[in-house]
């Protein structure tokens, strides 16, 4: 018999995370990436211009981290850094033509990892627990604090006004 532990959402999103992960590392060992880096391909593939302190919150890590594997990820020709428009002191990261065709070939992994995922679910079942997860994240993060609201004090603020 399973504990309620093993039941609850936390640990099911953090399994299932675990596991695309593990199977997606799997499928894309030639790449030679880890997968924190084509986390970040993905990443910078979305977000394309995006700076490294945002990287480091999306990847859940620190931003010298961050430096060091955008270091490893420039010199192996992956991604390169670029001087922002707005602000020079910010390097504007974007993904080469290297980092392009690898982005592709391991996002071509995605879908076959998904339909391992949803075996034996139908495709009604799918839909409703992607929308259920959509609507999961729309409420977490309706109550997260953005690390800029931290630093500019707004989250502070919010602590103080609240009730005691």
């Amino acid at each position: 018999m399973t504990s309620n532990t093993e039941h609850t959402l936390g640990f099911l999103v953090h399994t299932v995370g675990r596991l695309l992960r593990k199977r997606l590392e799997q499928m894309a060992i030639d790449t030679h990436l880890s997968a924190a880096q084509w986390r970040l391909l993905f990443w910078v593939a979305k977000e394309e211009g995006t700076t490294q302190a945002r990287i480091a919150e999306f990847l859940e890590i620190e931003p010298i981290s961050v430096s060091r594997m955008l270091d490893r990820m420039e010199q192996g020709g992956w991604v390169e850094r670029r001087a922002d428009l707005n602000d020079r002191r910010v390097r504007a990261i974007f993904l080469t033509e290297l980092g392009r065709e690898a982005f592709v070939y391991v996002k071509s992994f995605v879908g076959e990892v998904t339909e391992e995922a949803f075996a034996g679910i139908s495709k009604a079942d799918q839909k409703i627990i992607m929308q259920g997860l959509e609507r999961v994240i729309e409420n977490l993060n309706s109550n997260i604090t953005s690390s800029q609201d931290i630093e500019d004090g707004t989250e502070a603020k919010t602590l103080e006004s609240a009730p005691q």
